[in-house]
């Protein structure tokens, strides 16, 4: 996007989450070089680290859940998937009955997945290029988790 398109997209999201109190924006941000390098030998273990902490307690919320994370997600080295890693917290360690539903999806896609990456490129613009402006528009309706950044 253009900076003009990523300034009227970022504006836009703002007053569709003013409108829309249900809708919840969220994200996680890492700095993998500070991540020790036994982690992040299989990468995806820290993908689905992260997903877990992000959307584990607005999961446990519900009856059941239809997640639609990227392809990426469908294993690890290890063999296990985001989808068994993430219905195993919600059973054993959050205690709930929750049933997760996982259909992953390439964005080309799927409108809803086409706008959560153009929201992930204005908060990794705002990480890696200090591009700000947009991020602080969206900062207001938006919840971040920032990890290893100390």
């Amino acid at each position: 996007m253009t900076s003009d398109e990523r300034k009227e997209f970022a504006t836009a999201t703002k007053k569709l989450c003013d409108k829309h109190t249900d809708i919840k924006l969220r994200a996680i941000v890492v700095k993998k070089e500070n991540v020790e390098n036994h982690i992040r030998q299989d990468a995806n273990k820290l993908y689905n680290y992260m997903i877990g902490l992000m959307l584990l307690d607005e999961m446990c919320l519900k009856d059941a859940v239809t997640f639609v994370p990227d392809p990426r997600s469908v294993k690890v080295a290890s063999g296990n998937s985001l989808h068994d890693y993430l219905q195993t917290k919600l059973w054993f360690e959050k205690k709930t009955k929750t049933v997760l539903r996982t259909h992953p999806m390439d964005s080309k896609q799927h409108l809803t997945l086409q706008f959560v990456d153009m929201l992930a490129g204005l908060v990794q613009s705002r990480f890696e290029n200090t591009h700000k402006e947009n991020f602080e528009v969206l900062i207001l309706v938006m919840k971040v988790k920032c990890l290893f950044f100390k």
